[in-house]
């Protein structure tokens, strides 16, 4: 079960990314983009994710993933259960959302740095 602990660090510690609190929601931001977005529950974890291949994540796993609200289905975004992900399987999710927001080269120069993923 993995909480908001486990991938709050990774916040701040990926490169160009910061926190910020909206209407007191926790947010991860590079730029203005927002990637990584919380319930105010801290129970759901909204993040920026393919919207060609969003459908699969949330027909494979239903149990973990759904789709954003039906006004939000013009974004890349999807929900998912922090409560049905394991640490690991979260902070891999907030790396890759973070991936469709920055430049490639951050991405890689991330992975070389990070050759096991994040952990």
């Amino acid at each position: 079960m993995a909480v908001i602990e486990d991938v709050r660090s990774l916040g701040s510690e990926l490169e160009r990314s910061y926190e910020v609190y909206v209407r007191g929601r926790l947010k991860f931001r590079v730029k203005q983009i927002v990637y990584v977005a919380f319930s105010l529950d801290e129970t759901v974890m909204g993040f920026a994710f393919s919207r060609d291949e969003r459908a699969a994540l949330v027909e494979g796993e239903p149990q973990k993933f759904r789709l954003p609200a039906p006004s939000d289905m013009r974004f890349n975004w999807v929900h998912a259960d922090l409560a049905a992900l394991d640490p690991t399987e979260a902070r891999e999710l907030v790396v890759d959302a973070w991936r469709m927001v920055v430049p490639k080269k951050l991405s890689r120069d991330y992975d070389l740095a990070h050759p096991y993923g994040p952990g």
